[in-house]
């Protein structure tokens, strides 16, 4: 395990070194702020003005998905209590405030996988824009200091399952109305 936890630790600081260049860093701070819910509240609203009053279904199917994992995600934190890399290895330069103070999972990472498997349910065009999207939010955890790639490997992990339910339960739901 200490292994495995000092790969962690040097993919981290591996990662975080192109957060030293300022463009590179603005860049992944840009879509981590993003990441923190603008993007995906502003797609759940706007999904009916694109695809008609219908796409309320898809914006609430989201909106559940993401309450769920947001249960999942504070009590994951709670109980795991991973300091952040920043904390640990002062070779890690930290760009953005944290939204709270543990490292384990990327809530970000979550949320993004979630909410694009979910979206990408109702809509599969829309591929071509969360995927990339929720890609770079996963990739800037690591680039600005803030999580472990085990952080966001977990994230994404976790946002696959608790969406792939929700898909799963959706359509079933669907099916018998």
């Amino acid at each position: 395990m200490a292994r495995m936890r000092a790969l962690d630790l040097t993919l981290c600081q591996w990662l975080n070194r192109a957060n030293r260049r300022e463009a590179i860093g603005r860049f992944f701070a840009l879509f981590s702020r993003l990441g923190d819910g603008v993007f995906w509240y502003t797609l759940m609203l706007a999904l009916p003005l694109v695809h008609g009053f219908g796409a309320w279904t898809a914006s609430v199917h989201m909106a559940l998905t993401g309450l769920v994992s947001l249960q999942i995600y504070k009590w994951l934190k709670a109980n795991t209590s991973r300091p952040r890399p920043f904390m640990v290895s002062d070779r890690i330069v930290r760009r953005v405030p944290p939204l709270d103070e543990y490292s384990f999972p990327s809530g970000h990472t979550l949320h993004a996988v979630a909410f694009s498997i979910v979206l990408l349910s109702h809509y599969p065009e829309w591929f071509w824009i969360v995927v990339p999207f929720a890609a770079l939010v996963a990739a800037s955890r690591p680039v600005l200091g803030l999580h472990y790639p085990s952080d966001v490997l977990a994230g994404a992990l976790i946002g696959a399952a608790v969406a792939s339910l929700s898909v799963l339960l959706f359509a079933a739901l669907a099916g018998g109305a």
